[in-house]
C-alpha cells in the first residue's frame, strides 16, 4: 500500500493537535481534518464509489472541497477536478470523457446542473446543502463514522485526472498516479525550503494543477495550509500579514495585482520566505520590482501539468533573473532542433524533459500520449535555450509564435518592451491576419488606473523601442480585462479568435 493514501491519517495519529487547515477563520487540526476526510470517504463508499471509480468536483474553494480532494484518493477512487467556469457543453463533454460516477458541486451551479440533468452522473452531491433533485453532501457526511480504512493503493493507481484549461484547444485529461503525486509531496517541499513549521497560503482555485505544487508538500510535511475562497489582492495581503504566511504561490497576474494594490506594503509581507511565480512568464520589470520590495523570496517555476519543471531558486533570482532556472534533482532536460538533434547553448529549440513527475498519459487518448511522450521524453511545445551554465531561458510557446512574412516573431519579446510603458498594467501580444505578411503582431493591453494614453500613441511608443522592424505591432487594443482561465492565465486563444474567425482559420 502506498503511503500517500494514508498521509492524512498518519499526520492525525502523530500530530493530531497541529493546525492542518485555516479557512475563513476556522482552524482545523490534523485530527479534526482526518475525521472530516474519513466521513467524506465513508459517504462516497455508501454510494458505491470504490477503487478505480471517477469522482468529479465542480466547486469553488471550500473546506468541503479540500477534504474531498483527500477523501477520493484515500478510498482508491480517482479525483477529477473541474472548473466551475465551465459552460454546459464543456462540462458535459468532460463528465463523459472522464467516466465520472459521481459529481460533487455547489448550489450556485444548480441552474446549470438542472438544465443538463441527463448529462450528469447518477450521484450528484452539493457541498452546501441538498436540493429536491440532488444530494446533500454535508448531511451524508455527518451520518458517517469518523474512522476509515484506506484502500489498498499501488503507486501506479490513478490519483487524479487533471484536464488542461483548454487554452490550446480541446482539453486533455492528464493522468497523475499516486507515485506522481508523492513526487510532488517529496520533491517540491525541499525545492522551496518547506518544513513542518511552514505556513502556506493558497488564494487561487485549487482546481488548477499548480495548487498541488504547495498543497502536497504542506500536508506531507505537516505544515499549515491556509486556503482563501478566491483571489483578492487586498485580502491576500491581509491574510499573509494575519497568518504570518511563509510560503505563497501566485500566477503573474496575481503578483502584478498585489504589487499595485493600495494596501501593498513590504512590511505587511515580512513573514514571507518564499514567493513562487508560475503558470506564465513573469515579465522582467515585475521580477525586478518584486526582488527589490521583497528581496530573497522569489522563486520562478516553469512547468507543465504533464510532468516537467524547472525552478529558479531564490538565491539566483537576481543573478539569473532572465531565466526560469534548472531542472530539479532526478529530472533531465534537452533543447532540440526540428530535426531532433540537440541544440548548443544559446541556440533556441523545443524544450524536452523527463523526470519522476511525468504523467501516465492522456486519459483514453493513446494517440495524443504517443505524440507528447517519445522515448520517455516529454515534448513541451515550448521554445527556449540554455546558457553556458545550463539555466533555461524561455523564448515563447510554439503555438504563440507569429509567422510574419516567413520571419519568426516571438510575442514575449514585444511584451517585455510594452510592459515598460508607465501606463501599461498588463500586455498580451498575439498574431492577427495581414493580407501581405500573413500575420502581424497586435498588442492587447490593460491600462493602469487613471491612465490616459491612446491606443495609437501606445502603438507608436512600442514601435519606437522594439529591436527589429518585424516586431512592430500593427495596432494596440485597450481592454478592461483579459479572458482568463481558472488559474488566472491569460487566454491568448480567446483574444486571437475574433480576428481569425472571419478568415475561417482554426487557432
Amino acid at each position: 500500500m502506498l503511503e500517500l493514501a494514508t498521509l492524512i491519517s498518519r499526520q492525525a495519529r502523530y500530530r493530531p493537535d497541529a493546525i492542518a487547515v485555516v479557512f475563513e477563520g476556522r482552524r482545523i487540526t490534523f485530527g479534526q481534518f482526518w475525521r472530516r476526510v474519513a466521513r467524506a470517504g465513508n459517504a462516497l463508499r455508501a454510494l458505491g464509489i470504490g477503487p478505480g471509480d471517477k469522482v468529479a468536483t465542480l466547486a469553488a474553494n471550500s473546506l468541503e472541497l479540500l477534504e474531498a480532494y483527500w477523501a477520493v484518493p484515500t478510498i482508491g477512487a480517482t479525483l477529477v477536478p473541474l472548473s466551475p467556469l465551465l459552460l454546459r457543453e464543456g462540462l458535459a463533454s468532460l463528465l463523459r470523457g472522464s467516466d465520472a460516477r459521481c459529481l460533487i458541486s455547489q448550489s450556485s451551479m444548480l441552474p446549470l446542473l438542472r438544465a443538463m440533468r441527463e448529462d450528469l452522473p447518477t450521484n450528484v452531491l452539493l457541498i452546501d446543502g441538498g436540493s429536491p433533485d440532488f444530494g446533500d453532501y454535508p448531511a451524508l457526511c455527518a451520518a458517517q463514522p469518523e474512522t476509515l480504512a484506506p484502500a489498498q493503493v499501488t503507486e501506479g493507481d490513478l490519483f487524479n485526472i487533471m484536464f488542461t484549461s483548454g487554452t490550446t484547444g480541446v482539453p486533455k485529461g492528464i493522468m497523475h498516479t499516486h507515485f506522481v503525486r508523492s513526487m510532488y509531496a517529496t520533491l517540491m517541499g525541499p525545492a522551496f525550503r518547506m518544513t513542518p513549521e511552514s505556513r502556506t497560503l493558497h488564494s487561487g482555485a485549487i482546481v488548477f494543477n499548480g495548487a498541488f505544487v504547495t498543497m502536497m508538500p504542506s500536508f506531507y510535511l505537516g505544515g499549515t495550509y491556509i486556503l482563501l475562497r478566491q483571489f483578492d489582492a487586498e485580502e491576500t495581503i491581509a491574510a499573509i500579514e494575519r497568518e504570518r504566511v511563509t510560503h505563497v504561490m501566485l500566477v503573474p497576474a496575481q503578483i502584478v495585482a498585489i504589487l499595485g494594490a493600495p494596501g501593498f506594503d513590504p512590511r505587511r509581507l515580512a513573514s514571507l520566505e518564499c514567493v513562487i511565480s508560475l503558470g506564465a512568464p513573469l515579465l522582467q520589470q515585475d521580477k525586478d520590482r518584486l526582488n527589490a520590495e521583497l528581496p530573497g523570496r522569489l522563486y520562478e517555476l516553469y512547468g507543465l501539468t504533464e510532468g516537467f519543471v524547472t525552478i529558479l531558486d531564490r538565491s539566483e533570482a537576481v543573478r539569473k533573473g532572465g531565466s526560469v532556472g534548472v531542472p530539479p534533482a532526478f529530472f533531465s532536460m534537452r533543447i532540440v532542433r526540428e530535426d531532433g538533434s540537440d541544440a548548443v547553448p544559446g541556440e533556441a529549440g523545443e524544450i524536452v524533459g523527463r523526470g519522476p513527475m511525468l504523467m501516465k498519459g492522456y486519459y483514453k487518448r493513446p494517440d495524443l500520449t504517443a505524440d507528447a511522450i517519445r522515448n520517455g521524453w516529454l515534448h513541451t511545445g515550448d521554445i527556449g535555450h540554455v546558457d553556458e551554465e545550463g539555466y533555461l531561458h524561455l523564448v515563447d510557446r510554439k503555438k504563440d509564435m507569429i509567422d510574419s512574412g516567413g520571419v519568426k516573431v516571438y510575442p514575449r519579446d514585444i511584451e517585455e518592451v510594452a510592459a515598460h510603458h508607465p501606463d501599461v498594467r498588463e500586455v498580451a501580444v498575439f498574431g492577427i491576419p495581414h493580407d501581405k505578411w500573413g500575420e502581424t503582431p497586435l498588442a492587447a493591453v490593460i491600462l493602469r488606473a487613471g491612465a490616459s494614453v491612446t491606443a495609437d500613441a501606445l502603438r507608436d511608443w512600442i514601435n519606437e523601442r522594439v529591436g527589429a522592424r518585424f516586431q512592430r505591432v500593427s495596432s494596440v487594443a485597450i481592454m478592461a480585462e483579459f479572458p482568463r482561465s481558472t488559474a488566472g492565465k491569460t487566454l491568448k486563444r480567446e483574444l486571437r479568435e475574433p480576428y481569425w474567425a472571419e478568415r475561417g482559420r482554426q487557432i
